[in-house]
């Protein structure tokens, strides 16, 4: 099952703001790693239910994926 496009934004919109705040760089910035990340990809497809995780554990995802493409 797919996530409501709407609340999916919504999602998308607080993982950004926490990355962005843990990392202390701009939404910018953070919206462009996310929406360039493998995380981004799979919350968008329904891949495994990304989107039913915590915002934490989504924004812990997006910083190691991060790491490991550096």
């Amino acid at each position: 099952m797919n996530a409501n496009p709407i609340l999916l934004q919504k999602k998308y919109a607080r993982v950004v703001a926490l990355f962005a705040k843990e990392n202390n760089i701009s939404l910018e910035k953070a919206l462009d790693v996310f929406y360039h990340s493998e995380l981004y990809k799979l919350m968008s497809e329904g891949v495994s239910d990304m989107h039913c995780m915590s915002d934490e554990y989504l924004v812990q995802e997006l910083e190691e994926e991060r790491k490991n493409t550096k």
